[in-house]
């Protein structure tokens, strides 16, 4: 996979310009101003036949480019901003579970939680109260995977975003024993099983069509996300698989206006056509596809306009409370509101619901990811574009 170089940005110009567009103009959250910034993805480039996270941690540099001691407050949107962007209730699950599939062991997973639900006034959601379980892709409580730094960053920030969006969900937390697409689904494989009604994939490969892997990623009735990537125009599985549902990415801003935010197309955010799937649920007399087009819908992914994020294990000297962006923030975030909407449970695929409900979307009309030979592919516009889909939530009709 074709990763986001490293990019530090300033209040006034940038040192570097990273492949995912981070350029000096970006729009900068409230808390960036005069401050200098790196944005880092923390995993590294998937090899063949797996799949790297796709978390990008933004960091507060000194002006030598070495990290600064780590925020004891949270900095970035929190679930006031995430519930108040997208026109969510604070309770709207009804206790229903919003699965996470991610590689290997967060090792203070659940500890880290309670951390971000304290410091937000959210419900507990613990092991000992039913509401947070962690298993191995079989399942099991043990054995656990190995541990790795970059992924239970992802994880911290998947976790949190489910707490964000829909607080009185129950989360399960199935940890794959390798960043394999063998592994990873059979970690989807077990989601299903122990009762999730929406499983997001914060992470994404090269495009793959293996029958094997695809129907593990086929569960009706069951919402299940997945990342379209963080390189800008380009397409990564499992988001092109055609039983997935592809998030893409916004840049999200607060405004003067009815709604009191305003989106546009996150430059990083993936989107295009598969090479090797069809689609199920899409009208490709609108994306110009073939095959599966992503992405379906988005939410806030630029790490210029990041969110809150609790994380103890320490990685690249980093720790406590960081601000993340990346698709891997809109996965979880979608996979959420389809908990909290009409259509799990009650129709095959959920997105087919969404792609006739597009008045309960928020349209994001302007932004690009790149170049491409149709523009709609790459470029923000009205009604569905590659980059951000049919939109962001207007509430829960839509999903």
């Amino acid at each position: 996979m074709r990763r986001p170089t490293i990019a530090v940005l300033t209040a006034v110009t940038a040192l570097s310009l990273s492949s995912v567009g981070l350029a000096a103009t970006a729009s900068a959250a409230p808390w960036d101003t005069g401050l200098q910034h790196r944005n880092v993805p923390v995993c590294a480039d998937a090899p063949a036949g797996a799949a790297s996270c796709d978390a990008i941690r933004h960091d507060k540099v000194d002006r030598n480019g070495k990290p600064v001691p780590p925020a004891t407050t949270p900095a970035g949107y929190g679930p006031a901003d995430i519930r108040s962007a997208y026109g969510l209730t604070a309770a709207a699950g009804g206790g229903k579970t919003v699965a996470i599939v991610d590689a290997y062991d967060a090792p203070s997973a659940e500890a880290d939680l309670a951390t971000y639900r304290k410091q937000f006034g959210l419900p507990a959601c613990a092991a000992n109260d039913g509401c947070f379980t962690k298993v191995n892709q079989n399942g099991m409580a043990s054995p656990l995977p190995k541990a790795n730094g970059g992924w239970a960053q992802e994880i911290s920030l998947d976790l949190d975003m489910v707490s964000a969006t829909c607080p009185d969900c129950s989360i399960l937390l199935v940890e794959a024993d390798s960043a394999s697409f063998a592994d990873l689904a059979a970690a989807v494989d077990t989601a299903a099983r122990l009762g999730a009604v929406a499983i997001s994939n914060s992470y994404g490969g090269s495009d793959l069509g293996t029958p094997t892997v695809l129907a593990s990623y086929q569960h009706e009735g069951i919402a299940i996300t997945a990342s379209t990537g963080d390189a800008g125009y380009g397409v990564e599985a499992p988001a092109s698989f055609p039983t997935v549902i592809g998030v893409g990415g916004t840049s999200l801003k607060k405004a003067s206006s009815t709604r009191g935010w305003t989106e546009t197309a996150w430059s990083g955010a993936g989107s295009g056509c598969s090479t090797l799937n069809s689609e199920l649920w899409q009208d490709n007399t609108v994306t110009g596809c073939t095959t599966k087009a992503t992405a379906d819908v988005s939410a806030v992914a630029d790490p210029n306009t990041g969110v809150a994020v609790y994380d103890s294990y320490a990685y690249q000297g980093t720790k406590g409370w960081l601000v993340f962006g990346g698709t891997s923030a809109s996965s979880p975030i979608i996979a959420s509101v389809y908990a909290m909407g009409p259509s799990v449970g009650t129709t095959p695929y959920p997105a087919a619901h969404t792609w006739v409900s597009t008045t309960g979307l928020n349209d994001v009309v302007s932004g690009s990811n790149g170049t491409c030979t149709t523009a709609v592919w790459c470029t923000a516009g009205t009604g569905w574009d590659g980059p951000t889909g049919l939109g962001t939530p207007r509430g829960t009709s839509a999903f």
